[in-house]
């Protein structure tokens, strides 16, 4: 015979937040940014764009400070 466990359709994962998907997509264009950044100075470049390393220096801490403020506030919730 089968148990009640077995026949319970199993459970769909919870989304991640809002605040958590946006904070992760925001870190992986700064890291994009700053790959570009140095691939551009490595090929030999050496006048760089300025809005180009202010968006490297600037989104990629702002993305991981959103996912930990996100971090924090669904383990704080659980």
């Amino acid at each position: 015979m089968e148990t009640e466990a077995a026949q319970a359709p199993p459970k769909a994962a919870p989304r991640k937040p809002f605040l958590m998907r946006v904070g992760v997509g925001l870190f992986a264009v700064g890291v994009l940014a700053i790959v570009a950044v140095f691939i551009m100075f490595a090929a030999g470049l050496v006048n760089l764009p300025v809005w180009l390393s202010a968006f490297a220096g600037v989104v990629t801490p702002l993305g991981l400070g959103l996912a930990l403020i996100a971090l924090v506030r669904e383990a704080r919730r659980s």
